[in-house]
């Protein structure tokens, strides 16, 4: 094995079977171009059909990767303004150092955060710093890997109430067309997800989680087909008999729409299912 994946991105290839394609209630457009000086947008917006509210953002992201510099300014509609900085593979190959500041002129609320990664074979580790006037909460992260095997560990320490707030566990196995990973947060929740390729179209996901002190388990399956190279097609259902459907299909280079519907199987009658649209732009 190379360079394991840092701790979010454990189970990540059952996460996207879940998750990517679907956007129930949303109608969205996202639009990514580059300008010719190398600066790069992304533009983004989504509307929900149930509160009508209205959400958008703004990326523009500008690299120097002869110095291994990235500049990135965000804002949205919530009128925060984002500033992140990243330097990668200049101070140690492997280590990249990111400076992030956020900044709301409503509220006058301010935050910042150094954040620092480092990856190498059968290592990948990461060192967050959020900074409050109160005292920074120190996040970290570590993931070692050998011969498809993954061990996970993720922590966070509030400075300010000298307090553990994290406290989480992972374990898992990786090869070419399966992956099986397994977690214990904090002690109290156990969740477990298997991804298998079954073969170049088909990929199938399950996840499971379950909370100690409760009888509240969680359950699903999801699985993803690719019709052609253009098009494809995905389906998922959970123990509460909630039932997700997608498509996408790629109506020519840089243009693609996805379809998606939440049914929910209980009250077939009662209404309340979802519909989503979404249709993504890139030049």
């Amino acid at each position: 094995m190379a360079v394991p994946p840092c701790y979010a991105d454990l189970g990540k290839s059952a996460k996207d079977i879940f998750n990517k394609g679907y956007g129930f209630g949303l109608v969205k457009l996202d639009v990514k171009t580059k300008s010719n000086s190398g600066v790069e947008f992304k533009t983004s917006g989504s509307s929900n059909t149930d509160t009508s509210k209205v959400a958008g953002s703004l990326e523009t992201k500008y690299k120097r990767p002869e110095y291994g510099l990235t500049f990135t300014e965000k804002w949205n509609t919530d009128n925060t303004l984002g500033t992140e900085i990243t330097i990668e593979d200049q101070i140690a190959k492997g280590l990249k150092v990111t400076f992030d500041t956020t900044f709301s002129p409503n509220t006058g609320k301010k935050s910042g955060k150094v954040k620092t990664a480092y990856k190498r074979e059968y290592v990948n580790l990461g060192c967050d710093v959020d900074f409050d006037f109160a005292g920074p909460t120190i996040h970290g992260a570590a993931v070692i890997g050998y011969e498809g095997l993954l061990a996970g560990y993720q922590m966070s320490f509030d400075t300010a109430k000298s307090k553990m707030t994290k406290n989480n566990f992972a374990l898992g196995c990786k090869t070419e067309d399966f992956q099986f990973h397994t977690s214990v947060n904090d002690g109290s929740e156990f969740g477990g997800s298997i991804y298998q390729k079954v073969n170049d179209k088909l990929e199938m996901a399950v996840n499971l989680a379950w909370t100690s002190g409760s009888n509240s388990t969680s359950f699903g399956i999801a699985t993803k087909y690719q019709l052609d190279k253009d098009s494809s097609v995905s389906a998922k259902v959970n123990n509460n008999s909630l039932v997700g459907f997608g498509f996408s299909q790629t109506l020519r280079s840089g243009v693609k729409l996805n379809l998606s519907a939440l049914v929910d199987g209980k009250n077939i009658n009662a209404g309340g299912h979802k519909l989503g649209l979404g249709l993504e732009l890139e030049a």
